[in-house]
């Protein structure tokens, strides 16, 4: 059987595994698996050592630029301009707190005035005059303390125009002697100039700004009539010192025009005289409506000043004694 039949001597270097059935169904990749792992292959070396992969390094933040005591900002990007709108409410809020107090102030000194009662004396501060004059203030008179916040402007004004009154009369005082320099046929302008300026200064701050100033203090009904009918003759009188008229001691458009021909220099201050006047009787026209506006928006009525008279009258320790002398005298008569 042997002599039909032989099989081939097996050597030492055929593998049974690099057979090309199996060979040409394997996977060419180079790292070794479960499944092409070959025991029988010798390995080309050890294997390479064990290299442990090194964490990464820890990113590194740049140092804030903010200092400890620098507020941060967390994001906001309207910060500035809301803290500039914080800003201007704060200061508004101050403005009105100082306006506040201030109101406060005055009302408390208002209300200490008027706990001295009728009875009580106040100390006089007007005119304001040398401790080494031997006639003292005649008058009590203070705006901010006496005056309601709302008219203390208006009769701020009126004390300011009756200083400039004061002034037109010195003024007019002067204009009255360069005339008389100029033409000294004038002699009389000059000596109704001097009694002029001594007369209505005066009288005008006792006729027509005292009563305005008491009728704003108490809001007197009265005194209110008193200004008007008063002030209104003043106006009046404005209107004579305007115009000028010869010999009357005012030295107007009239005298100043006339005067301008002969003596230039006198005519001059003269015409700057009439300027004054001119102003004068202007302003006294506006304040005179301005006041009576005024008037008719408060609660003063006819009717009310009546009835201010009559307590006033009664009121007054030498009207009471002499109605009851008057009386006592009637009933003691001999009949």
């Amino acid at each position: 059987m042997s002599k039909y039949t032989s099989f081939p001597e097996p050597t030492e270097d055929q593998n049974p595994f690099q057979d090309p059935a199996v060979t040409q169904h394997s996977s060419n990749t180079e790292y070794a698996t479960l499944d092409l792992y070959n025991p029988f292959d010798k390995p080309a070396g050890p294997p390479p050592p064990y290299e442990a992969s090194s964490p990464p390094a820890p990113v590194q933040t740049p140092p804030s630029s903010t200092t400890p005591t620098e507020p941060r900002n967390y994001g906001s990007y309207n910060a500035q301009p809301a803290v500039n709108a914080t800003t201007a409410e704060l200061l508004r809020k101050q403005e009105e707190l100082e306006r506040k107090a201030q109101e406060l102030e005055r009302r408390e000194r208002e209300l200490q005035s008027h706990s001295l009662g009728s009875g009580a004396t106040r100390q006089n501060n007007w005119p304001p005059l040398p401790s080494f004059c031997p006639v003292g203030p005649c008058f009590y008179q203070d705006i901010n303390v006496e005056i309601s916040q709302r008219f203390q402007r208006t009769v701020t004004i009126m004390y300011y125009f009756w200083m400039f009154c004061a002034f037109t009369l010195l003024f007019n005082l002067f204009s009255s002697l360069a005339m008389f320099c100029a033409d000294t046929s004038n002699g009389s302008g000059f000596g109704l100039a001097i009694l002029w300026a001594l007369l209505f200064t005066p009288c005008s701050f006792v006729c027509w700004y005292r009563p305005v100033y008491k009728a704003f203090r108490s809001d007197s009904s009265f005194n209110f009539f008193i200004f008007f009918f008063i002030f209104f003759a003043q106006v009046c009188v404005f209107v004579i010192m305007t115009i000028g008229i010869p010999g009357s001691g005012f030295c107007g458009w009239i005298v100043s025009l006339a005067l301008l021909s002969k003596s230039t220099g006198a005519g001059v201050i003269m015409i700057l005289n009439a300027i004054l006047f001119t102003a004068q009787t202007a302003m006294g026209v506006f304040l005179l409506k301005k006041i009576h506006s005024m008037y008719r928006k408060t609660d003063a009525s006819f009717q009310k000043a009546q009835a201010e008279f009559a307590s006033e009258v009664m009121s007054n320790q030498a009207v009471r004694q002499a109605a009851a002398n008057a009386a006592q005298g009637a009933f003691t008569a001999p009949r």
